[in-house]
């Protein structure tokens, strides 16, 4: 089905970034329950299968999100960088009605196997805060930074060009057609589905478990919300290499991961996403190593890349080598 989001030009000029640790939750919860998801995450749902196995909600979780996901689950943010317990605060102030409606459509006659509204509100909350506690609290700090190094990047390509090259390198099913942006589905070809960003913009937010799909929320309650695959996502589960005790010990964890990493040439969000820090911790490290000698910067437009010097190189290399 493709998806048709109508906007005028007020709206264009409210199109806006951001992220959503909630939105982040459902679709990790689902990944994890075997229902979406894809293969680049396998390292990561094999501990989440394990961390969910005493969640008295998994059969109430699963009814929501084996099918059609109602809007309800994902509020849109108010802001670029919400927390958790901001985003879940709005949940659960959510209309009842709406959250009843959105069910039904969602899920036909199994709606009716559902608690009323108020009462599926409070335990689906209760269950997404156990669930962010347990599956991505403890991997947000490195999501954060994949996620926050992708908004740098779409901010840089609507400065660079516009809204039209913005929306040109969301997804490759992403097409801007002068007033209307087109999501073309893989399913139900020919079908098309047509959303009213109702005079409140949209809003573009990169996910990790959303990957590799552009999910659009067909019934939006405010602004039109896509949520498109975040950039080095195939990084984020990768295994911090193996840096010596020692040098450890001197520099401290993070700088000797920086060095590690530092083989190749790599950027500032580059290295953020591989380590899972935010890029201004990371080049207050750089500018430590810098200092001493053991990384060098250069910059590329408006881009700098950084590698370890030879001395650098030579802290890091191990005895065979």
């Amino acid at each position: 089905m493709a998806v048709e989001i109508r906007l005028s030009a007020a709206e264009v000029a409210r199109v806006r970034l951001a992220v959503s640790p909630l939105a982040e939750t459902v679709l990790g919860v689902r990944a994890a329950l075997g229902i979406g998801g894809h293969e680049v995450h396998r390292p990561w749902v094999r501990n989440a299968e394990l961390a969910l196995a005493g969640e008295s909600e998994l059969p109430l979780l699963r009814t929501l999100l084996e099918g059609c996901l109602p809007s309800f689950l994902f509020p849109v943010p108010q802001e670029r960088l919400p927390t958790f317990d901001a985003e879940l605060t709005g949940l659960r102030a959510t209309d009842p009605a709406y959250v009843e409606a959105q069910c039904a459509a969602a899920l036909g006659p199994r709606a009716g196997e559902l608690p009323g509204p108020t009462l599926l509100l409070e335990r689906v909350a209760g269950a997404l805060t156990r669930c962010y506690a347990r599956l991505v609290a403890p991997h947000w700090g490195r999501m954060r930074a994949v996620l926050e190094a992708d908004l740098g990047q779409r901010a840089v390509a609507l400065v660079d060009g516009g809204v039209e090259g913005l929306f040109t390198q969301l997804h490759r099913d992403v097409v801007w057609r002068e007033g209307e942006l087109v999501v073309h589905g893989r399913r139900r070809p020919g079908a098309v589905w047509t959303v009213e960003a109702g005079g409140h913009g949209l809003v573009l937010m990169p996910s990790v478990f959303g990957w590799p799909d552009v999910i659009v929320d067909y019934s939006p309650r405010t602004a039109a919300s896509i949520r498109y695959p975040a950039s080095g996502v195939g990084l984020l589960w990768e295994q911090p290499r193996a840096t010596s005790a020692g040098l450890t010990a001197v520099l401290g964890r993070t700088r000797a991961a920086l060095l590690a990493e530092l083989g190749e040439p790599l950027s500032t969000p580059d290295l953020a996403a591989r380590l899972g820090v935010t890029a201004s911790a990371v080049s207050q490290h750089l500018g430590a190593l810098r200092d001493a000698g053991l990384v060098t910067t250069r910059r590329t437009g408006r881009t700098a890349v950084h590698l370890r010097t030879r001395t650098g190189a030579a802290l890091t290399a191990k005895p065979s080598d």
